[in-house]
């Protein structure tokens, strides 16, 4: 008689998809239920309004630029914290999981009151032409804030776990330490990057609390689309609300989508390059 690796798998696997299916599936099933309420003309004129598409490509856009800027800051960061040892680490170490901490609505009040016309930094801005509090700029810098934390905290364990022993092999066969960080290093790290990436987008793309404060909320400028969801949901327009919800749900999908099959295929990729 055959015997399961784990007791109780049956129990654990009811319970798991019960589970599943309560905290997500059903909500998902609420949503998709909810949309259907909208009509084809007010669906048309949702997704094709000049508003609406703004707003998505300002989210999914700043989502996008700011993942990318937290993946090359992140990287930087978490190579410090690992492989250097200097008084205030720790301290700097725990500053990392701040935005985690953090309420959204305070971590939003706070960039405001720095990056202002009347702010910490924007008084000093503002004469060089720099305007980021009320535009697109102080939404990417929100973002980045938001998302930097899933970046530092995935590629940690991975550069702790980092043998050197390739690292010393190719500075032996006279590679140089750019040499060395660029073909040895970084293909390791690929995979890691990838899903640093991931996690940093999808966060930035639902970001609403942290936005709303120093984006300025003007339509067509500085307008996200969550604020638009809240708005719809404001105005009694439930379908509304959902069909957006759902648009945003399926663009971040496909995101994630995409950048898990380009983490397997990076995975393999640096495994035969082994």
């Amino acid at each position: 008689m055959r015997r399961n690796i784990l007791p109780g798998f049956g129990l654990s696997l009811g319970y798991t998809i019960v589970y599943l299916s309560l905290i997500v599936m059903l909500p998902l099933a609420a949503l998709i239920a909810k949309a259907s309420g909208i009509s084809w003309n007010d669906l048309t004129h949702l997704l094709g309004s000049g508003r609406t598409l703004a707003a998505l490509k300002l989210s999914f856009g700043g989502a996008l630029l700011s993942a990318v800027l937290n993946v090359a800051i992140g990287l930087l960061v978490a190579w410090v914290l690992v492989r250097y040892r200097f008084p205030g680490r720790r301290l700097l170490d725990a500053l990392i999981d701040l935005p985690f901490a953090l309420p959204t609505a305070v971590a939003g009040i706070a960039l405001t009151a720095i990056y202002a016309p009347n702010g910490w930094l924007g008084r000093w801005l503002e004469p060089l032409g720099v305007h980021v509090a009320y535009t697109p700029l102080g939404i990417l810098v929100a973002m980045i804030f938001v998302g930097f934390p899933f970046v530092v905290r995935t590629l940690q364990p991975v550069l702790e776990t980092l043998e050197r022993d390739v690292e010393e092999a190719a500075m032996s066969l006279g590679a140089t330490r750019m040499q060395t960080f660029f073909r040895v290093i970084l293909p390791m790290l690929a995979p890691t990057l990838l899903t640093g990436f991931g996690l940093a987008m999808a966060r930035a793309v639902g970001e609403y609390g942290s936005v709303i404060f120093i984006a300025g909320n003007i339509p067509k400028h500085s307008e996200i689309a969550p604020l638009l969801i809240v708005q719809k949901l404001e105005q009694f327009d439930y379908a509304g609300a959902a069909t957006l919800s759902l648009v945003m749900l399926a663009f971040s999908l496909m995101l994630l989508i995409g950048v898990s099959r380009l983490q397997r295929w990076s995975q393999r990729w640096s495994e035969s390059r082994r």
